[in-house]
C-alpha cells in the first residue's frame, strides 16, 4: 500500500497553485496520471521520487519515505523512473547501462530477452532506434525489481506502431515483476489499455479517480459518441454553414446552424457529438 499526504506551491498553466494529493495506492497496481500539461503529474512524480521537496506525509509498505521531520534521498528509494528522453550512458552499452543499475547478469538477460533486445546487448544508444532505446531505459528501471516504477509519458516520442508494441511490453514487464506503476499520460488509448485506475488532476488536485471507462469516456445523456477537437474554419454553402475541425489526425466537415455560426470562434475547442445513427466500425 502506498499512501500519499503532500503539498507544494507550484507555478502552473495559469499561475500560482498549490500541488495538494492525498491518496492511497494498492500494490501492484497500474496508476495512470492524466490532466492538461501543468496540473502537476510531473511534479508529483519527482516528489515521490525524491527529486523534489514537499510537505507531507509519504510511506510505501510499511516505510516512511517523508514526513515533518525525514526524507528518504532518492538512491535509498526501490524505485525505477522511466524519463521521457531514455536517459542512457552513451559511452556505454546496452548491458552495461542495465549492470550500472545493478550487478545482475542474470536479471538483466532475462529482462533483454522478454524485450527482444538480447541481439543487441553489446551496442551503443546512438546506435539504437528510439524504440529500442525506450526498452534499455525500461529493462534499466526494472534492475532494482523497484516497489515503485514511475513513467513520465515514456512513449510520447514514438510512431504509433511502436507505441503499441511498447505497451504490450510495458503491461507484461508490470505484471511479471508485481510492480506498482504509475505513468503520467495524454494518451486516451494508451491509458485505457495499461491502467487499472486513472487518477486525474487540475491545478494540483485530484478531480477524478477511477476507471479509464468512467474518467475519460466525454459522451453524455443520450449522446452515442462525442469527439473533441479545434474549429479550423466556418464557411457558408448556398444556405447552410460548415464547421471544418481537426480531431486528432483527421480533419472532418460538420453542417451546423445559424446561430451556432455565430457563437462558434475559429480556432476554439470543440465538441463533435452525435445521437441520431449508430457509428459502423471497419477494418483500415
Amino acid at each position: 500500500m502506498i499512501k500519499i499526504d503532500i503539498k507544494k506551491e507550484l507555478h502552473g498553466s495559469t499561475g500560482k497553485m498549490t500541488l495538494d494529493v492525498d491518496l492511497e495506492i494498492k500494490s501492484g497496481d497500474f496508476i495512470a496520471l492524466a490532466g492538461v500539461s501543468g496540473s502537476g503529474k510531473t511534479t508529483l512524480l519527482r516528489i515521490l521520487s525524491g527529486l523534489e521537496e514537499a510537505k507531507g506525509t509519504l510511506k510505501i509498505d510499511n516505510e516512511v519515505w517523508l514526513d515533518e521531520k525525514f526524507c528518504i534521498p532518492p538512491q535509498k528509494r526501490k524505485i525505477g523512473f522511466v524519463f521521457q528522453d531514455y536517459a542512457l550512458f552513451p559511452n556505454m552499452s546496452v548491458i552495461e547501462n542495465l549492470l550500472y543499475a545493478k550487478k545482475d547478469k542474470e536479471l538483466a538477460n532475462k529482462l533483454l530477452e522478454m524485450t527482444e533486445l538480447k541481439e543487441l546487448a553489446k551496442r551503443y544508444p546512438s546506435s539504437l532506434s528510439g524504440g529500442q532505446k525506450q526498452r534499455v531505459s525500461l529493462c534499466r528501471a526494472l534492475m532494482n525489481r523497484p516497489k515503485l516504477l514511475l513513467m513520465d509519458e515514456p512513449l510520447s516520442a514514438l510512431d504509433p506502431n511502436m507505441r503499441t508494441k511498447l505497451q504490450n511490453e510495458i503491461l507484461q514487464l508490470h505484471k511479471e515483476f508485481e510492480t506498482t506503476t504509475i505513468m503520467v499520460s495524454h494518451d486516451p488509448s494508451e491509458i485505457y489499455r495499461l491502467s487499472n485506475r486513472v487518477i486525474m488532476l487540475s491545478q494540483g488536485r485530484v478531480v477524478k479517480d477511477g476507471k479509464a471507462k468512467d474518467v475519460l469516456l466525454k459522451t453524455t445523456g443520450s449522446a452515442k459518441f462525442s469527439l473533441e477537437g479545434e474549429l479550423l474554419d466556418i464557411k457558408k454553402v448556398d444556405v447552410i454553414y460548415i464547421a471544418i475541425v481537426a480531431i486528432g489526425q483527421q480533419i472532418v466537415e460538420v453542417v451546423i446552424d445559424n446561430d451556432e455560426a455565430k457563437d462558434l470562434k475559429i480556432g476554439q475547442s470543440v465538441s463533435v457529438s452525435t445521437k441520431a445513427f449508430a457509428p459502423m466500425i471497419k477494418q483500415n
